[in-house]
């Protein structure tokens, strides 16, 4: 059995896709471990007096259609008036106790595949700001939005070692713990790893976010970049996800075969973004 609990607050100002982004992160956690969901439980903050009930129900809708998807169900939940609207759900999967995947598991010799595209941190700021418009960011919600059950069912076929989805910390932060949970260096290729459009531009207008420099200060010790990048590409790095994909970490050998697999099903910037190797002193280096 898996519990998890995980909310956010608006990326986006259309409530229904609010609400399917916030249950797709929420439920990213159980198939990160290699499990399947079964239950989940609304958690809501909502402003009840200052905006509008309907909005409220929409974004509710966004993530119970979410949770069907999921092929679990929707048991209730908890909400509390708050001055900001916040909205996740705490899951319950079940996974086999001798299959759960964790993220400090992963071999020297194994490489790294992605299963989505990075950078939804700075396009949502930079939405807000005007520096984005609406409709460039809307083409990419359905991606963003997208369930990690495909992913998850895919790399089952495979000798998954170690797993994490991509979150909050960013590419580097959950990069190093995944090195640090298993003692080893893991080497990124800068120019494989996937970005959403637009998100490299926007940084170099100047759009950040408020967890980059958070996110860059817990790895500190921990990374290296030999190869020259400049400040905004180096940005991208510590660039916090909402509803990222996964991590997976595999022998090299299945490595092309999953990524294959995982274009069939869908998700068509899977790729190969690195590689494990031995190391006395656990960190990630970009290469």
């Amino acid at each position: 059995m898996i519990s998890t609990a995980d909310f956010i607050t608006p990326p986006v100002d259309d409530p229904y896709w609010f609400g399917q982004i916030a249950a797709a992160n929420s439920l990213s956690d159980v198939y990160a471990m290699g499990g399947t969901p079964i239950l989940a439980l609304n958690l809501v903050m909502f402003p009840s007096k200052a905006l509008d009930l309907a909005l409220l129900k929409e974004i509710l809708r966004g993530g119970n259609d979410k949770v069907v998807e999921a092929g679990a169900c929707m048991a209730g939940g908890h909400s509390v008036d708050d001055n900001e609207p916040k909205y996740g759900l705490a899951v319950t999967g079940i996974v086999h106790p001798g299959r759960i995947w964790t993220n400090a598991g992963a071999q020297p010799g194994d490489a790294l595949v992605l299963t989505k595209p990075l950078g939804t941190g700075v396009l949502f700021n930079a939405n807000r700001s005007g520096k984005l418009p609406y409709r460039e960011l809307e083409t990419l919600l359905p991606v963003i939005s997208a369930l990690n059950a495909k992913a998850r069912e895919a790399a089952l076929g495979f000798s998954v070692h170690a797993c994490t989805d991509i979150t909050g910390f960013g590419i580097m932060g959950h990069s190093v713990e995944m090195a640090r949970g298993a003692g080893v260096r893991i080497e990124l290729a800068y120019r494989s790893l996937p970005f959403h459009p637009n998100s490299l531009e926007m940084y170099r207008k100047g759009e950040t976010t408020g967890s980059n420099r958070a996110n860059r200060e817990a790895v500190e010790g921990f990374w290296e970049v030999k190869r020259n990048l400049a400040g905004a590409e180096e940005e991208l790095l510590f660039d916090p996800q909402t509803s990222g994909g996964l991590l997976l970490s595999l022998p090299e050998s299945q490595a092309d075969e999953l990524v294959r697999a995982l274009k069939s099903a869908g998700m068509e910037a899977a790729c190969r973004i690195g590689r494990v190797v031995e190391s006395g002193h656990p960190r990630v280096s970009i290469d």
